[in-house]
């Protein structure tokens, strides 16, 4: 949720206007006299590795879902550009930002290793079984001379 003094991620999480940054850029593409006048398109930069908003297990989901837009030094960059005022692209590069922190939030759960029951195991030798036979029925027959 964007509040007035920072992006509440859920319940526990918070992260204040302080921890972000942002830079106002001239926008590409379509926009006539606008575009090369008005710096429209937002640069909304975090800090990652020197928040002390984000524990450390959220810092690591959220350098996996950002990819590219995660820089060397741990800073998460959004660009906005999507429409022609300032005003509206910076909800949209914070409401971007939300997103990825509460996706990263999200705690993936746990893989459990299961065998494979006795009924599987025989089915699959069964089926490795027929398709031997098969091949062999294709192969040349011993002692043609060829």
């Amino acid at each position: 949720m964007i509040e007035a003094d920072g992006l509440r991620i859920n319940r526990a999480l918070f992260v204040p206007d302080s921890e972000l940054e942002e830079r106002f850029v001239r926008a590409s593409g379509p926009g006539g006299q606008n575009v090369n006048k008005v710096s429209t398109a937002v640069e909304l930069r975090f800090d990652v590795a020197a928040s002390p908003s984000l524990p450390p297990d959220l810092k690591s989901r959220l350098r996996k879902i950002a990819g590219t837009r995660m820089t060397n030094d741990d800073v998460l960059v959004i660009r906005a550009e999507r429409f022609r005022t300032q005003e509206r692209n910076r909800v949209d590069a914070r409401a971007r930002l939300l997103e990825l922190l509460q996706r990263a939030s999200v705690v993936p759960r746990k893989r459990k290793p299961t065998r494979p029951t006795r009924g599987s195991k025989e089915r699959r030798l069964q089926s490795k079984e027929l398709r031997g036979r098969t091949k062999s029925l294709r192969r040349r027959p011993k002692g043609d001379g060829l």
